[in-house]
């Protein structure tokens, strides 16, 4: 939609933007690792886990993550169902399910920890197994209020791409952000540029 991609140039990533990011990564990478069994949660996906009283009615609805090693959960800090494009705020979880272990990678540390601790307390619950919150001090920190949902998408590709992705063994890796920058306007042009292609291509394909 226009407003999506409008929030691109300079504002505040809706979740479709987010979701459209997700569904890229899985198309042009995660395909290529059949053997990778990573999930990337969408945003209404993640706020619906968040927001329901039981997460076990959810089972249905969510992925089986039987056999899942990582989840990816985009985080928003809205708490009112009933408002759509709630919010104000994204920070990413990645959930190391054979692990045990969650690290959550928030651009304003720490304003999005009450969601974080909200989602594993629900997703322990879900799994059926306890997992230990990391909050990373030393993930990269926007410098300024509309670049949250940015820093989610562009560290979400680092560490599927740059660490996940290149440890098929499964060894340990660190998922420590540390020294790594993200440059947001970079990122916008990117994910700009992945949408006018696609759009070139459709134009191509129906002539």
């Amino acid at each position: 939609m226009k407003e999506d991609i409008d929030t691109l140039k300079d504002d505040w990533l809706t979740d479709n933007s987010i979701a459209f990011w997700e569904e890229y990564l899985e198309r042009e990478y995660l395909t290529q690792y059949p053997n990778a069994h990573i999930v990337l949660l969408r945003p209404s996906m993640s706020f619906m886990l968040t927001q329901t009283p039981d997460p076990l009615t959810l089972r249905e609805a969510l992925p089986n993550f039987t056999q899942t090693s990582h989840i990816f959960l985009p985080l928003n800090d809205c708490r009112n169902p009933a408002i759509a494009e709630g919010g104000s705020h994204w920070s990413l979880l990645l959930v190391s399910i054979v692990d045990g272990v969650a690290f959550h990678y928030d651009s304003l540390h720490p304003s999005n920890a009450s969601s974080a601790r909200l989602a594993i307390e629900k997703l322990s619950r879900l799994l059926g197994r306890e997992l230990v919150l990391k909050d990373l001090e030393d993930a990269p920190q926007q410098q300024n209020s509309s670049d949250c949902g940015v820093f989610v998408c562009m560290v979400m590709k680092h560490l599927l791409l740059g660490r996940l992705l290149r440890n098929p063994r499964g060894e340990k890796v660190s998922m420590s952000m540390a020294g790594k920058a993200v440059d947001a306007h970079k990122g916008r042009k990117e994910m700009l540029g992945i949408i006018e292609g696609f759009r070139k291509e459709g134009e191509r394909r129906r002539r």
